[in-house]
């Protein structure tokens, strides 16, 4: 399974950035998440596009920006979150009202350590189980998208909160990907219109 998703993410990787004629669907498809209505960050080229836009795309779709739970809670009160809102991972902070965060909790960490090791999840506490602060990959909002997903896949995660000073957001592989993506086809656009003279 770690061989198989090494693998597609180097492709996609790699797909996306060697090939600007690849379609935003027929790449986006595999991942169930993406339709042509959801609102862009419009052009800004690779070299300039933040998480910060992403983050802001994230909310123009009505979607938190930043799902979370503390490490008091159950994990079966944290899946059940994960569940209703359709989602990977959540962030995991420290009781308070500061919300610093603690570490990450995500279906992997669920699967390894509570189904495979035939744990009791409504007596189990998140903190117990989660992807520790200190095994943390984390980005800012000034990263560069392309550095954001060079971090997701030499360091096998789906999933990478955003932290200023604290935890802000979160962003997956597939927020990444669109947005490279949709950054490659404005490109290919412009430059076709440039060829056909529609630049001067």
């Amino acid at each position: 399974m770690h061989g198989i998703m090494q693998g597609t993410m180097w492709s996609l990787r790699r797909g996306i950035l060697k090939n600007p004629c690849v379609g935003r669907e027929r790449v986006l498809s595999c991942f169930e998440c993406v339709t042509s209505s959801s609102p862009s960050i419009g052009y800004k080229g690779l070299e300039n596009t933040t998480v910060s836009e992403l983050l802001r795309t994230k909310e123009g779709e009505n979607r938190s920006p930043l799902f979370w739970c503390r490490t008091d809670d159950t994990v079966y009160n944290a899946v059940n979150l994960m569940t209703q809102n359709n989602i990977g991972s959540l962030v995991v902070v420290k009781p308070g009202e500061e919300k610093l965060i603690a570490g990450i909790l995500t279906e992997r960490d669920y699967l390894k350590k509570i189904v495979v090791q035939g744990r009791q999840s409504k007596t189990t506490k998140v903190g117990e189980i989660m992807t520790e602060e200190n095994k943390l990959i984390t980005v800012n909002t000034d990263t560069n998208i392309l550095e954001a997903m060079k971090l997701m896949t030499d360091n096998h995660v789906r999933h990478i909160p955003v932290v200023k000073s604290k935890v802000i957001g979160m962003i997956s592989i597939v927020d990444v990907v669109r947005a490279v993506v949709e950054q490659k086809e404005e490109e290919v656009k412009r430059l076709k219109d440039f060829i056909k003279g529609e630049y001067y």
